[in-house]
């Protein structure tokens, strides 16, 4: 019927040609498919949307002209259409397609020979010859629903990732610069010069008046030894008695002034041995003190401790030297910065969180002791460049971890990869893509879901055709 059709056709094109000449300039050959493609009926074929006639990147759900006043062409459901860039003609890379069966709209492993539709009315969708004709890796959307999803690609790149890490801390003194002031000899207070917690004091100041009957014999030793005069040179006999003083915690100006003078003071200043601010006082004026005995405790604290309570999974990401700013309710707009000095090799159990010290200047005071603090480790930054990927390319499963390689031509490749470090929106790949290849980070779960019915699809089949 079509070569009788298409011959009719030439002998009618011939005649006309002879009559007017005008059949030179249209090749009988293209007369002749369009004869033979026009025998499909244009009413049982469905146009999915209208193209821009140049072969520009540019549809339409309706029909439309474009700048130059030209009509969109259409494109049906029955064939995939690759464009030539001139403007002239469109290739078709294959003509109509035999439908293979109907799958289930929703996604069920449910198929069907003929069309029909599930329980809630939808119509099944057709699966024609060819689309699961490909390397059984990779998955293909038609070019209209890729529309329709807006899929987006972005190509694999290095680059920095910095994974701020969060916790909270409290603010510690350094007890590296911690001070006990204690006795060695039993005694009694008779008067206090530093009477307050929290009262800074000097090294070397007084901090209280000491009695010590100890001190006291010492005292007399040392100056029966010297002999008559008390200007005389130490001998051999005098050192027993330095020494003893010295045992007891006398300072050496006190040894040096008895010896001059030979006088036994009844009563000793103890001085001061750091500078600081007193964060506890354990004496009261006229109290008696045991050798020993914690009197004050003073610390220095020009120099902070922040102990930071650090989540069992972060960390991995923290090592000593791991810089840190710490933020604390008094000065929310002036962070402090400092390092992490010290990772303590406990885990408390009932929280999961380990430890961390960070080691802070504080020359103006402004941090007090058991002070909360808001602490943020700036993890990576001291690492290169690395293969990642925006984090919404990664489909995680809890079991697996994919992303979808673009390929063209609508077909996408699920690929399993190794994660690393996150931040910044970004994930570091360690295996399973390489630098410049296109991932989808958006529409990721619908490409997903086609894979995994692609890969369901398969399976009833082969349980279909197996004897």
């Amino acid at each position: 019927m079509i070569r009788a059709l298409a011959a009719i056709v030439l002998v009618v094109g011939l005649a006309a040609g002879a009559a007017g000449g005008y059949w030179y300039a249209r090749p009988p050959v293209v007369t002749v498919a369009f004869a033979a493609q026009s025998a499909t009926p244009v009413a049982e074929r469905k146009i999915l949307y209208y193209r821009e006639p140049s072969g520009a990147p540019y549809w339409s759900a309706v029909p439309k002209k474009d700048a130059s006043g030209r009509d969109y062409l259409p494109v049906y459901d029955d064939e995939e259409m690759s464009f030539d860039p001139a403007p002239k003609k469109s290739v078709a890379i294959s003509g109509p397609r035999r439908v293979r069966y109907y799958r289930n709209p929703m996604g069920l492993p449910d198929t069907s020979p003929v069309p029909k539709k599930d329980n809630m009315g939808m119509d099944y969708i057709p699966v024609y010859e060819g689309e699961q004709q490909d390397d059984g890796k990779t998955v293909k959307v038609s070019l209209d629903k890729i529309q329709r999803s807006g899929v987006r690609t972005e190509p694999v790149q290095e680059r920095s990732i910095v994974h701020p890490v969060r916790a909270v801390g409290t603010v510690k003194t350094d007890e590296r610069l911690l001070t006990t002031v204690t006795v060695r000899s039993d005694g009694y207070v008779e008067d206090l010069f530093v009477n307050a917690t929290g009262q800074p004091v000097h090294k070397g100041e007084p901090l209280f008046r000491f009695y010590s009957p100890d001190i006291q014999t010492a005292q007399v030793d040392l100056i029966v030894s010297a002999g008559p005069k008390a200007n005389s040179p130490l001998g051999v006999d005098t050192r027993g008695p330095v020494q003893r003083l010295r045992n007891l915690g006398v300072p050496e100006t006190r040894i040096e002034e008895v010896r001059a003078t030979g006088t036994n003071m009844r009563t000793l200043d103890w001085p001061s041995p750091t500078t600081g601010t007193v964060i506890y006082k354990g004496i009261m004026n006229g109290q008696q003190v045991k050798a020993g005995a914690e009197l004050y405790r003073i610390a220095d604290l020009t120099h902070m401790w922040v102990i930071a309570e650090v989540a069992e999974a972060d960390l991995s990401s923290i090592a000593v030297g791991t810089s840190a700013s710490v933020t604390v309710r008094a000065y929310p707009n002036e962070p402090f910065e400092g390092r992490v000095t010290f990772i303590y090799p406990d885990i408390k159990p009932e929280t999961r969180t380990a430890r961390v010290r960070i080691e802070v200047p504080n020359p103006d005071g402004r941090l007090k002791i058991d002070m909360y603090a808001d602490v943020v480790f700036h993890t990576g930054v001291d690492k290169g460049p690395v293969v990642a990927v925006p984090a919404s390319a990664v489909i995680d499963s809890g079991t697996r971890q994919v992303v979808l390689v673009a390929k063209g031509d609508g077909r996408f490749e699920p690929r399993p990869v190794k994660l690393g470090r996150r931040g910044d929106g970004y994930i570091e790949i360690l295996s399973g893509v390489a630098k410049g290849e296109d991932v989808v980070t958006s529409a990721t779960f619908l490409i997903d879901a086609e894979s995994n019915l692609k890969a369901a699809l398969q399976a009833f089949t082969q349980q279909e055709t197996t004897p």
